[in-house]
């Protein structure tokens, strides 16, 4: 039996062991590790804008950007809730905390201030998109569309009903203040949780509504198939991912491929979401949108919106 002394040199050249390769190290898993530890302390900045949801008419089809890909809408009356993160990181749930990233600025709208939501989309399982205390947050008794195989993470909680669409599926949705049509589409991601259930879906969603039309992205690396998606419009906006591509350009599109990917389908305006809110990729914050500022330069008034918290309302 080694003696105690053997122990803690042991034990001390391991903790040592495992601090250079934290320190040293360029594996994904260093690189998360001394992520979180330089998160320790930092301040979390509000948004720059704040939703009022409350004032919002019923008659048009208005749009808030909440953060990263949550977006909240009210559809002719009806409200439309997209991957919700509300709180101050998202991932692995520890009982104590979670483990994952921080947000870098904070949720537009806390969950007491959404208004009772009617329908809930749920693109995918990535923590950043599933995200359970969240979605257990929702307010009201809201639909719940998700993509195939996915209705196992939600959290228990009440909801008027549970729809697990594959591409080319669709739902027709009753809410207490009408009926919406939601239909999934093909994106080019993937859908795991973890590294085993490789059996998800994954899935963007066209939603309709009093003869208008949402294009949802999810999430999607550059892909041809949104010129197929073309015939599911005329679109209003297409809600379109434009971060995290560096380095992970096999699963996540550049502004440029995102606004030539709603360009295919016939989307009149763009609205970039999955940026600004976590750090999840080497790309400077500030660059998804700059670049999609410049694309769209000559565009007037096609871009939604620029910073978390902003609201458009389609014309």
């Amino acid at each position: 039996m080694p003696s105690r002394r053997t122990f803690l040199a042991t034990g001390l050249a391991a903790t040592a062991g495992a601090g250079t390769w934290t320190g040293l190290s360029s594996s994904w898993g260093a690189r998360f590790i001394r992520e979180r530890i330089g998160e320790i302390g930092k301040p979390m900045p509000a948004a720059p804008f704040t939703p009022t949801p409350e004032r919002w008419a019923d008659n048009a089809l208005t749009l808030a950007w909440l953060g990263h890909a949550t977006v909240l809408i009210n559809f002719y009356g009806l409200r439309i809730l997209t991957d919700p993160t509300f709180f101050p990181r998202i991932g692995v749930s520890l009982g104590l905390g979670t483990l994952g990233p921080q947000r870098l600025v904070g949720c537009a709208l806390t969950p007491e201030a959404v208004p009772d939501i009617d329908l809930l989309l749920v693109t995918h399982a990535h923590f950043d998109h599933l995200d359970t205390p969240s979605l257990a947050a929702v307010p009201g008794t809201p639909a719940v569309v998700m993509a195939q195989g996915t209705s196992d993470l939600l959290p228990r909680r009440r909801t008027a009903a549970i729809h697990e669409l594959r591409w080319n599926e669709s739902a027709r949705v009753r809410t207490p203040r009408g009926e919406v049509q939601v239909h999934a589409i093909e994106v080019r991601h993937w859908g795991a949780r973890v590294q085993r259930d490789t059996w998800r879906g994954y899935a963007g969603f066209v939603v309709e509504r009093e003869g208008r039309r949402l294009l949802i992205g999810g999430d999607t690396a550059d892909t041809p198939v949104f010129r197929d998606h073309r015939r599911l419009g005329p679109f209003d906006a297409a809600l379109m991912p434009i971060g995290a591509y560096d380095p992970w350009i096999r699963h996540h599109c550049t502004p440029e491929q995102a606004i030539h990917m709603a360009d295919a389908a016939g989307a009149r305006l763009f609205v970039p979401i999955h940026h600004q809110a976590f750090r999840l990729s080497r790309e400077p914050v500030r660059e998804p949108i700059e670049r999609a500022e410049a694309m769209l330069a000559r565009e007037s008034g096609r871009l939604a919106w620029r910073e978390i918290g902003q609201t458009v309302v389609v014309a």
